[in-house]
C-alpha cells in the first residue's frame, strides 16, 4: 500500500511540474526566454533545442535576444518561431533576431486567464484521477487479504489528503499565473 500511494503522489508531483511548465510558456506581456523552450531548430539535419544553438537574452523587459553562433542558423530559426505558436513575427539584421512582445490587450488578458484555468482544470482531472487508480489498487489489496479494512480505509484517507494539497497547489499556481496575466 505504502508503495501505491507513494507511487500517486510521484505522479501527482509530475502533473504540477507539467502544468508549471504550461504556465511558463505563457506570456504575459513582458519577455520570458522559458516561452522559446520548446522551439527546435533544424541544426545539421538534427532538431535540436534553440538554446543549445544560440544566446538567448532579455535585454529589455518586452524584449528577447537571440544570437545564434553560426550565422547560417539565422533563417532556420526564423522559421522554427514563426511555425511555433508564440505569436510574435522575429525580425533580424543578419547577425541576430530580435523578438519584441506587444503589450497586451484586455480582451487578451482575459482570453490567457481562461487559457490558464482550462490548463488547471485539466491538471486537477489528472490529480483526480490518479487518486481514483490509486484507491482502487488499494481497494484489490483489501480484496486479496493483502491488507485489512481498516488499512485500506487509511489509505482512502491519505490519498484524499495528498490529493487536496495538490489541488490546493495548483490553485494557487493558477491564481499567480492570472494576476500576472491580469496586471497590467
Amino acid at each position: 500500500m505504502e508503495n501505491t500511494i507513494k507511487h500517486a503522489e510521484e505522479r501527482m508531483g509530475k502533473s504540477l511540474a507539467a502544468l508549471q511548465e504550461e504556465f511558463d510558456t505563457i506570456r504575459a506581456g513582458r519577455a520570458n526566454p522559458k516561452l522559446l523552450d520548446k522551439i527546435s531548430v533544424s541544426y545539421y539535419g538534427a532538431m535540436t533545442p534553440l538554446q543549445q544553438v544560440a544566446n538567448v537574452s532579455v535585454p529589455e523587459a518586452r524584449m528577447i535576444l537571440i544570437q545564434p553562433w553560426d550565422r547560417s542558423l539565422i533563417r532556420e530559426i526564423n522559421k522554427a518561431i514563426l511555425a511555433s505558436d508564440i505569436g510574435i513575427t522575429p525580425s533580424d539584421d543578419g547577425q541576430s533576431i530580435r523578438l519584441v512582445f506587444p503589450e497586451l490587450t484586455g480582451e487578451r488578458r482575459k482570453e490567457l486567464a481562461k487559457d490558464i484555468k482550462k490548463k488547471a482544470e485539466g491538471a486537477k482531472v489528472a490529480i483526480r484521477n490518479i487518486r481514483r487508480d490509486a484507491i482502487d489498487d488499494i481497494k484489490k489489496m483489501q480484496k486479496n487479504g493483502d491488507i485489512t479494512e481498516d488499512d485500506m480505509k487509511s489509505g482512502d484517507e491519505r490519498m484524499q489528503k495528498i490529493t487536496d494539497k495538490y489541488v490546493k497547489k495548483i490553485d494557487e499556481a493558477t491564481d499567480k499565473k492570472s494576476k500576472e496575466i491580469t496586471t497590467v
